[in-house]
């Protein structure tokens, strides 16, 4: 179907309140969902051209839904709506390849204007995201300088989204190899332990690697 459109809110009002407005606009909204789990699951089945996701869903939010189409190669493309404002949660979605992002005091205002631009393969921030994420002056991080040849070697496959096997494959080491340079590259850099945090820092700081 051509614009389609999912959307999925875990608070009714706003999510009966967008689903209303963007009918009377004349967009084709083809289904809703309450969780990310079920707006994941939404995606997969109707392939709408675009999901409009919260991002702190039960189940999964928005930004784990973004994930799992990039990881399956799902071409919907993500809009997500948020009171946050956390810096890490829009560098998250730089690399999950989220075309809008819009905060939710501004949805009603800017998600007609966001839509279309989306609909013309034009990534839409909110200003007030827009002047964070346009901000080319990233400081080099001075952790990158605690990283031995190999590691960095390691961080740039990673950056590039090599899965460890790939990498074993690349360098001719062993996979436990490879997860035990991961294991010091993170405790260098300072990061937790989530599956995806090294990959995220990695294509963050491409650029310096």
């Amino acid at each position: 179907m051509t614009n389609s459109i999912v959307i999925a809110d875990d608070h009714p009002l706003m999510l009966r309140g967008l689903t209303d407005f963007l009918n009377s606009k004349g967009f084709n909204i083809i289904g809703s969902a309450s969780d990310g789990k079920s707006a994941y699951n939404l995606i997969v089945k109707e392939k709408p051209e675009i999901a409009i996701l919260d991002i702190r869903m039960p189940h999964m939010t928005g930004l784990e839904v973004a994930e799992a189409c990039k990881k399956n190669n799902i071409d919907t493309k993500i809009i997500l709506i948020t009171f946050d404002k956390e810096e890490d949660l829009y560098d998250q979605a730089k690399v999950f390849n989220v075309y809008g992002y819009i905060l939710k005091e501004f949805a009603i205002e800017e998600i007609e204007a966001c839509i279309k631009s989306v609909i013309s393969n034009t990534p839409y921030f909110s200003d007030e995201i827009a002047l964070y994420l346009q901000n080319s002056h990233r400081e080099r991080p001075k952790e990158i300088d605690c990283l031995t040849k190999s590691e960095l070697k390691i961080v740039k496959l990673i950056s590039n989204n090599k899965t460890s096997q790939d990498i074993a494959d690349e360098l001719s080491i062993s996979v436990r190899t490879v997860d035990k340079h991961r294991s010091n590259i993170v405790a260098k850099l300072g990061l937790d332990n989530k599956p995806t945090s090294l990959s995220i820092w990695a294509t963050l700081n491409k650029h310096f690697l």
